[in-house]
């Protein structure tokens, strides 16, 4: 039975010709997982909006959406707070209250509901979602995966029908997006709660769902299984940057048999149809600059004077022209690290010194021209004009200088662009100083896999002018591709330095989907060209 009908739906943003969304028609029936990707601008969200009345945004809309058979504008408020339950991106703008318990219990006491059941559901949701053991903290204390979890754990408690998702994991780190995802498929499986996520890291999704959507410039490209979904993705669209690991490496390797999707599948795939006679590859050599660009010595920082250290004794040497890729968990201090090395937070022990130099020696603001720029990990607060021309103009940033362009971009609201949009304009303002040292935080957060393929090629063009990048990210296979090296950061301390081949094919957990593909088989795989090569090297002669 069908929870949600689509019918002839089309949708516009005022103001604009464009549609967001073209002539979809699908259905999503009761207990079903379905995952929904496309590139940045296809219309995931807005369709996910759409289905929930209270987030429907303003424009032109035609069409049908019926749940349950009711168009969804006669839906009352209660009915749609209670059945259809909507996790956004980012959990700092969902979370309300100050304590976790509160939150689980705000939204049963907005429906009215009698306390002796709104006691049993907050006791039930947070045993469930393993909650109880900060039942009491304060939610501004929480990491980002536990708010993430307290985001969903209160809407669930509602006990809705349908829950969508837009983008959960974009913010966590590897370990905590699968621990999310892990609680979300037991809501679908156990409780048969019908589920519709956006995302677009498949790797970790694409074995929960039951079909997956496909959406390009608005339109319905595929809504089938997974593997059917993914074989009308062709090679050179943008979008096969979407498919998971192994079937990027059964695409690139002969399209043999059939598709894998998983990295127990991928395994399977290259032991059947390659030999490992050759392991593994040469590392080729890089020349590192002995000239150093950061220096942090036994670093310590805390946000109070009475609280818990942030840094501890944090310890980092990046040397000049250097991608260096700084990872770790939530609350592991990496976005404190790269505030201290700007500038903007001063530690109460240790040295920290920018192109030989300590901070006091930058006199009048000099550290900021043409020495040092920060992009904050909120792009949006770096804009404060009503058009893309207007904020270049205004951080006397020109569009020759760029190595990327923006021109098609120039009449546009700054709040109008997609994500990846957005993180080109912002960092036109930020290089408009001239840098020698760039501060990235976390820049892969809400870009598509294609839009993060355009990044890299960004940050290597500025590398070769004579930058140093230091780049904080959750990003694994984003580091792997452009960085140097990597550091991991846990509680505030360096755990270990390396350049990815060697960090990345060691980790169980931050490595790559790659790596676990071809782990035990080849060597020190970690890229995607890496287990392509090998694979071409080892082909057999009959497959």
């Amino acid at each position: 039975m069908a929870i949600f009908d689509v019918k002839d739906l089309s949708f516009s943003y005022p103001n604009t010709e464009k549609y967001a969304l073209r002539d979809l028609s699908f259905s999503v029936h009761e207990g079903e997982f379905l995952t929904l990707a496309g590139a940045t601008g296809s219309g995931k969200t807005t369709l996910l909006r759409l289905l929930k009345p209270q987030l429907s945004p303003k424009g032109e809309l035609s069409g049908n959406i019926l749940f349950h058979g009711q168009p969804t504008d006669q839906i009352s408020d209660r009915e749609s707070a209670a059945k259809i339950g909507y996790v956004a991106q980012d959990p700092d703008g969902q979370i309300v209250t100050d304590k976790v318990w509160h939150e689980l219990s705000f939204g049963l006491e907005s429906l009215g509901l009698p306390q002796n059941v709104i006691r049993r559901r907050v006791a039930e949701v947070a045993s469930f979602f393993g909650i109880d053991a900060y039942f009491e903290q304060k939610t501004a204390e929480l990491s980002g995966g536990q708010k993430q979890l307290l985001s969903l754990a209160s809407v669930a408690a509602a006990e809705p029908q349908i829950l969508l998702l837009d983008e959960p994991t974009a913010q966590l780190d590897p370990v905590a997006a699968k621990s999310f995802l892990s609680v979300v498929k037991r809501l679908n499986r156990e409780l048969g709660v019908t589920v519709i996520l956006t995302e677009h890291r498949l790797e970790d999704v694409i074995e929960l769902s039951d079909r997956l959507m496909i959406l390009d410039q608005g339109k319905l490209l595929s809504l089938d299984t997974p593997a059917a979904s993914l074989l009308k993705i062709e090679t050179s669209s943008p979008l096969f940057y979407y498919l998971p690991a192994a079937s990027r490496l059964w695409a690139q390797t002969g399209r043999t048999g059939d598709i894998p999707l998983s990295v127990t599948q991928g395994r399977e795939y290259i032991r059947k149809h390659f030999d490992n006679t050759v392991r593994s590859l040469d590392t080729p050599a890089k020349s590192i600059s002995d000239h150093p660009a950061v220096e942090m010595k036994n670093v310590f920082f805390r946000y109070e004077r009475n609280a818990l250290d942030v840094l501890r004794g944090l310890t980092l040497d990046i040397k000049e022209t250097e991608i260096f890729c700084i990872l770790g968990p939530n609350a592991s201090g990496k976005t404190t690290a790269l505030s201290v090395l700007a500038g903007l937070r001063k530690p109460y022990a240790g040295k920290v010194k920018i192109f030989g130099r300590d901070f006091k020696s930058y006199k009048n603001q000099s550290l900021y021209q043409s020495c040092l720029s920060l992009l904050p990990q909120d792009v949006t607060t770096v804009f404060l004009k009503n058009t893309v021309e207007e904020e270049l103009k205004d951080a006397k940033a020109e569009l020759s200088d760029l190595p990327f362009d923006l021109s098609p971009l120039l009449h546009i609201h700054p709040y109008d662009l997609s994500g990846g949009e957005q993180q080109l304009v912002a960092l036109a303002k930020v290089l408009s100083n001239h840098p020698k040292l760039l501060l990235l935080d976390e820049p892969t957060k809400g870009l598509d896999p294609y839009a993060k393929e355009k990044l890299k090629d960004v940050i290597r063009s500025l590398k070769k002018e004579g930058m140093t990048v230091i780049i904080v990210t959750h990003d694994v296979e984003f580091s792997t591709e452009i960085a140097d090296r990597c550091a991991l950061l846990f509680q505030g301390e360096l755990v270990c330095t390396d350049i990815p081949r060697e960090l990345f094919s060691e980790g169980q957990f931050y490595t790559t989907c790659v790596s676990k593909i071809t782990r035990g088989y080849y060597d020190k795989a970690v890229t995607l060209s890496d287990a392509a090569l090998l694979c071409e090297k080892n082909r057999r002669n009959i497959l």
